[in-house]
Formats: structure tokens, C-alpha cells, sequence
């Protein structure tokens, strides 16, 4: 269970780190002509604080896991991601856009967070 706990939470630290930076990095308005509509609903201040958020999250999935030091943060990390995948399927169903991707990652946090306890336990 632990190697797949491993792969899971590798893909998805890769994704959120990815997704996380470039909010962080690129501007609202770049992230919006890029095709991230919804990111003209938000200030740049919150789309950095998202970026942020997905980015501290996916080391969680990784760092505790691998040092040992309280491992607990890792399914912790995935439980947090999850609640932050919630809130953009809610945000791409109100804005009527596909809201696929979103549900996707809020499933395998869910899986990542259940795997991680059962590891950890």
C-alpha cells in the first residue's frame, strides 16, 4: 500500500506544484488569456494565495512522508488539497465551465488522504 501511496501522491504533488506555480508566477491577466477564465472572478492577490495554497500542498504530500517527521502532515496535506479541489468545482459549475479536472483531483486527494492514514495507522 505504501508504493501506491508513493506513486499516487508523486503525480499529484507534480500536478499541484505545477498548476501552483504558475499561479503564482504568471499575472491574472495571462492567466485568464491562457484559458483560466475563472481567474477573472478573483483578485491577483487571491489567485496568488490559491497558487500558494497548491504549491505548499503538494510538498505536503511528499516531504513528511519521505523525512519521517510527522507523517501524519502528508494525509493532512492530501485532506487539504481536496477542500481546495472542492471550492473549484464549485467555482467551474457556477461559471458553467467543465468541472472534470477539478473532480478528478478532489478524487485521488480523497484516495491519497485514505491511503495515507491507512499507511501511517
Amino acid at each position: 500500500m505504501i508504493i501506491a501511496l508513493w506513486i499516487l501522491n508523486g503525480l499529484l504533488a507534480l500536478a499541484f506544484l505545477g498548476a501552483g506555480l504558475m499561479k503564482i508566477t504568471r499575472p491574472r491577466t495571462a492567466l485568464v488569456s491562457s484559458g483560466m477564465g475563472w481567474a477573472d472572478d478573483f483578485s491577483a492577490g487571491s489567485v496568488k494565495a490559491i497558487g500558494a495554497v497548491e504549491a505548499i500542498g503538494a510538498i505536503g504530500l511528499i516531504l513528511p512522508l519521505l523525512t519521517g517527521i510527522a507523517p501524519v502532515l502528508t494525509p493532512l496535506s492530501a485532506v487539504g488539497l481536496l477542500i481546495v479541489m472542492v471550492g473549484a468545482v464549485v467555482v467551474h459549475v457556477r461559471r458553467k465551465e467543465n468541472p472534470v479536472p477539478p473532480i478528478v483531483l478532489a478524487v485521488l486527494s480523497a484516495v491519497s488522504a485514505v491511503l495515507g492514514f491507512l499507511v501511517i495507522a
